[in-house]
Order: C-alpha cells, then structure tokens, then sequence
C-alpha cells in the first residue's frame, strides 16, 4: 500500500492489544473460498477473516479502562512498552455494528464509515482465516489467484484493496510470547511501507517517540515500524486500479528503526521497496481500459485473475511473470498492453517490464534495489496472508492510484497521470462527509493450478 491505512473512532480507543479482553466475544464471519485443480475442479474450504488488532478497543486487564484514548496512551496503564502489553487487553469485535463488515456465504462487504452505538468507524482491515487462530497461508508460485469484486460503490479517493503480506501464520505469538492475543484478534501486522502507526510490534507497545497524526484525531506514529514483502493484487476504485509487488531485503515481518523504514527522504534507502512494480493501465497509456463503462466496466461486478509463473512451471522455480486477466459477462478480456514512448508493448509484470517502466517515468529501480523477483518469489514461496481493506489516505489523497501524482510534476509527463480523479479528490474529511456509505464487495475466491479458477 502507497500510504499506511488510518482511521478514525470517536470514542473507543483502537490499538494493537496483546492480551485478551472478555467484554464482547469474538466471533470470525465466515467467507468460504475454494482450492482448484485442473484435474479435480473446485473444492470448498470453510475460511474465515478477522478483523486487524489496531481496530480493536484495547482496556486494562479485567477492566474498560482505556489504555490508549485519541492520540495518547495511558501514562499510568502505559508507562513503558513492556508494561503497556502486560497492563493491556484487546477485545472482540461486533463485525457488522460497529465495523460495518458482512459477510454472506462467499461474499465480504466492507462499508466505509459504520456510525455504531458507541463510535464512528472509518475503513477496516481483515485476514483470511484457516482456522481460528491460524490465518490461511497461500504459497502462490505457479498458481493463480481468482476473485470477484464489486468497486462501483468506490469513488475517487478510495481504495478498496486485496493484498497479501508476509505475516506469520500465528500473527507473532510462538515468537513473542507477551503476545497472548495472536492471529485470533489480528495481531502482527506488517507491509513494505514500513507503518509506524501500528500501535504493538513485536509484542510491544510502539508509544516511544509517540507523535499524533497531524490529520486523524485518533492516529499517530512510533518510533518502530514493521517491515515485510507484499504484493498488492488490487487496490483499486471505480475509476483506476493498480497490481504492483513490493519486495524487501529481509524475510518476515521486521521491526524497523530509523533509515531501515524508508521515510521520507530515506524512501530509497530503507529495507523495503515502498514504490514497488506497478502495473496501473492508465498510467501505462491506456486511458479507456479500465472505469466506467470502459473495457472492464466498474459498473458492474466483474472477475479478477492473477497468475504468477515461474521459469520452469513448477511451486520452486524462478518467478517469472505476474500476469492479470479479467473475466466480465461470460467474456475473458485479456490485460492492457503498456502504450509509453521508448517502452515495448508489455501486459504483465516482468523483471524487464519493471527495468523498462522505471527509465521511461524517470524513477529510481527500487525494485532491483531490493531484490526484484527473486525477494518477492520467495516470498511467495514460503506463503502469505490475504488482505482485505477498505480505506482513505491521509497522506497522499490516493493521488497515486487515481489522479496526477507527484503534485509538482507535469500530467503529461510519462509517468504522471494514474487515473482521471482531480488532483483535488481524495481529501479523507471531504470524503468521510460527502461518501460515507462507500463500500466494496469481495466474493468467489478461488485458489489453485493456473487455468482452474476460471473459465475461458
């Protein structure tokens, strides 16, 4: 993700809780998926999402004393990191109430702004689930990634997105055993933007060096981030979408400090490929591909296939390519092909298509930097956990997925233009107040053997 997902409560304090509270009971939605063969076809699996700890109320131990209230942590009840997760239990969830999550056989709805009982929420973040305290690890070489989705409820400025990090399996709980909460509440998150906002890493509370969000009431940032490889199948609106794989120099999530995170003007030089490969076909030159009434009309529900070959066509060999189809009314419609000045005409990531889009647009290969295909395939190898989000960008608009972006460049730069969104769009106050009953709909998950998941 370009920007680290914020949100908004009013009045429950959302952290990264480590021990378990007993207020509200947890209880996962179910959301089935499907494993696929060529020779067997489609076999369902009963999966579930939770929803990400940072969400979560977190409150004294056998209390509802908050720990963390705004943009402050409670000095008494946190007076140190190892003491704030000692001190500090996180609760369950009510999913549709106070999150506006549902889900319905094989389809997950996240809602934008859920006006509950006691808060107004804003976006949310969940995890597929293999079982109740395990998320659902997909080792994805030579396979394909198939799932529906519904973004006409989307406007300029969101993103509905669909990922997957290299989170452990227990959500860090084997590894730090200050962790009593796990993958059952969503901890141990990570990405490779490096989030400071994240408020437990590694067992501990980030509140060192703890600074409010400028722009989110609730928000702020740490002194640690957390690091890991992602790969982003879609993040996405109604009017642009982008896929874009995001390698690290390191395996697993890991915590950062300092010049590892990559901020600001040590973008380049942290442990993680913040810009990452995109492949955004507006951006590539095809400006009438995807959106409304385009050749994948965001009008209507449409079908999503990622396939990721390897060099020899098997679970360990080399990454090869990430390629992107999209089946809508019965019809297959092949992927773009990139239309820029000095650029061959690619319609899949590719280490040569990465090398290429990074000197025509004048960036830094970051990617190379950091590994390329090689990071990101083993990555994919060792397994992932799925993503789902819904959410607005405090920090750049969503500007980089759907409008002009940078800001001081020319839009007729190769490069620029992402999306036909004004470069006004995006603002998260104009948005939570004009679009608050935004929403996206994932469905039909499937998983397995290239040319299983789909049909042509």
């Amino acid at each position: 993700m370009i920007s680290t997902l914020l949100l908004s409560l009013s009045l429950l304090s959302l952290a990264r809780g480590q021990n378990v509270g007993t207020n509200t009971a947890e209880s996962h939605p179910q959301l089935r998926s499907q494993t696929c063969t060529k020779s067997g076809g489609c076999s369902t699996q009963s999966t579930s999402v939770v929803l990400d700890s940072n969400w979560r109320w977190l409150h004294n131990n056998g209390g509802s004393t908050n720990c963390y209230t705004g943009n402050a942590w409670d000095s008494t009840l946190c007076p140190d990191p190892t003491t704030c997760a000692k001190n500090c239990a996180l609760d369950g969830a009510d999913y549709p109430g106070t999150y506006g999550i549902t889900s319905t056989g094989d389809a997950l709805t996240l809602k934008f702004v859920t006006k509950g009982p006691y808060s107004t929420n804003i976006g949310s973040r969940v995890y597929l689930m293999a079982s109740d305290t395990q998320y659902k690890m997909f080792q994805l070489k030579n396979k394909e990634f198939t799932f529906d989705v519904d973004v006409s409820n989307l406007p300029c400025g969101l993103n509905g997105a669909l990922y997957f990090v290299e989170m452990d399996a227990d959500g860090g709980m084997s590894k730090y055993p200050s962790n009593k909460a796990g993958a059952k509440y969503g901890t141990g998150y990570c990405d490779a933007q490096c989030p400071h906002d994240i408020k437990f890493i590694n067992g501990e509370a980030n509140l060192l060096d703890w600074t409010p969000s400028g722009s989110d009431k609730n928000a702020g940032s740490g002194r640690y981030g957390t690091c890991c490889q992602e790969m982003d199948v879609w993040e996405a609106n109604s009017m642009a979408t982008a896929y874009t794989p995001h390698p690290c120099t390191v395996s697993g999530p890991t915590r950062c400090e300092g010049t590892q995170c990559g901020d600001g003007s040590d973008r380049h030089n942290g442990i993680c490929d913040k810009d990452g490969c995109d492949f955004n076909s507006y951006r590539m030159g095809n400006q009438t591909f995807y959106g409304k009434g385009a050749t994948v009309n965001t009008n209507s529900k449409f079908t999503v296939v990622t396939q990721f070959i390897t060099a020899d066509n098997t679970a360990t060999g080399a990454l090869k390519e990430i390629r992107r189809l999209y089946v809508q009314n019965g019809k297959v419609i092949q992927n773009s092909k990139s239309n820029i000045a000095g650029m061959s005409a690619y319609d899949s990531v590719t280490e040569n298509f990465c090398a290429a889009q990074k000197t025509a647009f004048g960036d830094t290969n970051d990617f190379k930097a950091k590994g390329g295909f090689t990071n990101m395939g083993n990555a994919l190898q060792k397994g992932m956990v799925l993503a789902l989000s819904i959410w607005d960008d405090h920090a750049a608009q969503m500007l980089w997925l759907d409008s002009s972006y940078p800001l001081d460049k020319d839009p007729s730069q190769p490069g620029v233009a992402r999306g036909a969104c004004a470069t006004t769009s995006g603002k998260p106050s104009d948005i939570e107040s004009q679009s608050p009953n935004a929403s996206v709909t994932f469905s039909n998950i499937k998983f397995g053997d290239i040319g299983s998941t789909y049909s042509s």
